[in-house]
This record gives structure tokens, sequence and C-alpha cells, in this order.
């Protein structure tokens, strides 16, 4: 599955006004200060790339889900402002994504300039792929570049509606991610191992199907190994369970054979970190299947990591999407944290799938040790189940 498209060096930039949707939908705080630039900085080598030769650069982007119309929690300044200091050059932030004082901003443009459009998503029309808003926002421009993997899953105005109308190349980012989570599914250097963890089955039941022929070994852990006691016939007490999902978990128990990994121990609690004060819930660790009647398992035990980490450090190929308990609080966090220190450790290529497992991998420290962290989580999960994304299928082939 080598990379087919077109990308920013196989078009010349010089002089042209360049819209590049990127993904800068990144996590604020109340005050609205961003708590974490990750997918900020990993836009940077295609936008200092077109810069750099010349481009007129204009940026678009959603951030959170407004409702309907422009609100100001969703404004995009912070990142204008964050932007400008990772590029040591102005980025200024447009009023709007469309319209005649945009075209004006974008008129006065010089080479090497850089706009960021106001949030897309301020426009209903965005999520809805509307064909007039997706021309007016490739009328300002001459070429179109998608960055945003993010967000490439998704048919949308600014990610696929433009392409029609524009020619239509991959950033660097882009092809990266493809290149990465393409290579290592197809050519995988072996032992290749994948760790799916995170709350619903169901979520995974596409991957599960797409990676299990593919893997050495498939380890399950968080919410989801719950689901697959249960179908073992297993008590699990007051823990996660997806009931639609038995009849798929027990097929897929009778497929794996020796090939699926489930955890032996569990740390279980007397109620939910989400639903009461974490500081007085009681914890244990238990065998898996003497979880008490009237307890929920929040976390992998130690024996289950030791052996993860005995796995991992064999492994060559190693892919990581979601996580092994509920890490967003301290005392359920030691599986999450563990299997993260295990690929840190390892030799193998370590692929981190977006969203919770980025965000804990990012969160404990560890995100400089992997030798890929997906900026998408959605995208990342539809590309494994070998699903095509839209907003890369409008790309022009090489």
């Amino acid at each position: 599955m080598s990379f087919n498209k077109k990308t920013v060096e196989d078009v010349d930039v010089a002089g042209k006004r360049v819209l590049v949707r990127v993904d800068f939908n990144v996590p604020q705080d109340d005050t609205g200060a961003i708590t974490d630039d990750r997918r900020i900085r990993a836009a940077l080598p295609t936008i200092q790339y077109l810069s750099g030769k010349g481009a007129r650069v204009i940026l678009a982007s959603h951030l959170g889900r407004p409702k309907g119309g422009p609100t100001p929690k969703y404004s995009l300044n912070p990142v204008a402002e964050r932007l400008a200091q990772l590029l040591s050059q102005p980025v200024p932030l447009a009023p709007d994504s469309v319209g005649p004082e945009v075209q004006a901003l974008v008129g006065a443009l010089q080479n090497g300039d850089v706009l960021l459009l106001e949030n897309v998503r301020f426009y209903p029309e965005e999520e809805k792929n509307d064909p007039e808003y997706a021309l007016k926002l490739a009328s300002l421009a001459e070429l179109f570049v998608n960055d945003a993997f993010g967000t490439a899953h998704r048919a949308h105005a600014s990610t696929e509606g433009v392409a029609h109308h524009l020619p239509a190349v991959a950033g660097f980012l882009l092809k990266k991610e493809l290149d990465y989570l393409g290579e290592t599914v197809e050519n995988p250097a072996r032992p290749f191992v994948a760790i799916l963890g995170g709350a619903k089955v169901k979520d995974k039941i596409p991957v599960i199907e797409s990676l299990l022929p593919k893997v050495d070994t498939l380890i399950i852990v968080g919410g989801m190994s719950y689901t697959f006691f249960k179908a073992q016939g297993k008590e699990i007490g007051k823990s996660l369970l997806d009931l639609n999902s038995l009849d798929f978990v027990a097929k897929v128990q009778a497929e794996a054979g020796d090939k699926l990994m489930l955890p032996v121990d569990v740390t279980v609690a007397d109620g939910n970190p989400f639903d009461v004060d974490p500081a007085t819930l009681h914890t244990k660790v238990v065998p898996v299947g003497e979880i008490p009647a009237d307890w929920e398992g929040v976390d992998i035990g130690p024996v289950t990591l030791k052996a993860i980490a005995a796995v991992l450090g064999g492994a060559k190929t190693v892919l990581w999407n979601g996580p092994a308990g509920i890490f967003e609080f301290p005392q359920f966090a030691a599986g999450t944290i563990g299997v993260a220190q295990a690929l840190a450790d390892s030799a193998a290529t370590t692929i981190v799938g977006g969203g919770d497992s980025a965000a804990a991998v990012e969160k404990f420290g560890f995100a400089d040790q992997m030798t890929h962290i997906s900026t998408g989580g959605g995208a990342s999960l539809e590309f494994l189940e070998g699903k095509e994304l839209p907003g890369v299928a409008a790309l022009l082939d090489k």
C-alpha cells in the first residue's frame, strides 16, 4: 500500500495561493489556553515548506463542535498566536473563512506569508460538504493541500469538497501518517503485535477483523476485555459490558486461538471514579474471573502488565490503540503507563493510533520515545479497517 498520491513536492507552489487544510483541533483549558499543541507542531513541516518555497499560505481548520454559527469559545485566535510563535512570523487570523473581507486579506498576501482562516465549522455547510461553501473556499486559492489526517475520514467541504475545484495534493503529515499506518499493517517487521484497548468492543470490531489475520499477537486490554471474559462465562461484576458484541467476541476467541492475549489479573474498584470521588474508592487486584459482583474493573493488574511487557520486548512492530484502564485518574493509570513504558523500552517500531492512547503517551512523557504517534483517532481506526478515506481519495494520483 505504498503512497500513490501527489504531494506538495510534486507541484510548483512559488507565488501561488495555496489553501492548506490542517487539523488544529487542539485541546484547551477553561481560559482558552492550548493544553497540547502537538497537532499544530505536526503541521509545521508542510507550512514551512510552502512558505519557504514562496507560496501564499492560507490555512483552514475546524476547532471543537460549534453549534450552527460563530462562537467566541471556538475561535482559532489562540491557535493563530501559538502558530506565529512556532513559525517566528506573523500569522493573522481572518475574521471569517469565506466572503469579501477574507478575499481582500488573501489578495494582499505576499510570497511566504501565512494567513489562518477562522473556524470552518462556524458554517453548518462545512460538515454537510455543501458544494457552494466548498466552491467559496476553493475560490481563495489556486492549489489545495490536505494535511489534516485527523479529519481525512470525513467528507466535509474543507477536506473533500474543495478537492473537486482545485488541483489537490497531500501534505507531509498526511503522507507520513498513511505511510506509517499503511506500511505497518501491510508489511510489518515480525513479530507484529497489536494492543487494542478502550471502552467499547463495537467501536473496534472492524479493526479486530482487519488486524487478526495480520498480527502475530493481539492483546486486548481496557474496558473491552470484560466483554471477552463475559463470553468465557466469567463473573465481571459491574465492569463495562458490550452485550451486543458477545457473539462476535466468542467468534474471535474461537478463531484467534493462541494469537489472542487477554489480561489474567485486573484492578477493581467498588465504584466508578466518574460517578463518585475517586479518593473514597477501595481498590484491589484480583485474578480475572474473581471480580466481586458489585465491583468493577478499572485497570489491568501487575501480572498482566509483566506478561505484556515480555511480549512487547520481543516484538518488531507494535500498534497500540486504546488505554489499558481509566488512566485519567492516577490510581488507575498504572496499566496504561506500564504499556507506554514497555513500548518506550522496546526496540520495535512503535505506532500509537491517536485518540486516548496518544493523549496518554503525551501526558505521561513518553511521546519522544515512540516511532510515530498518529494525530487522528477515528481516521487511524478507519484506515486500519481498510476503508478508503474520502479526504485522501479526492487527491490527485501520482
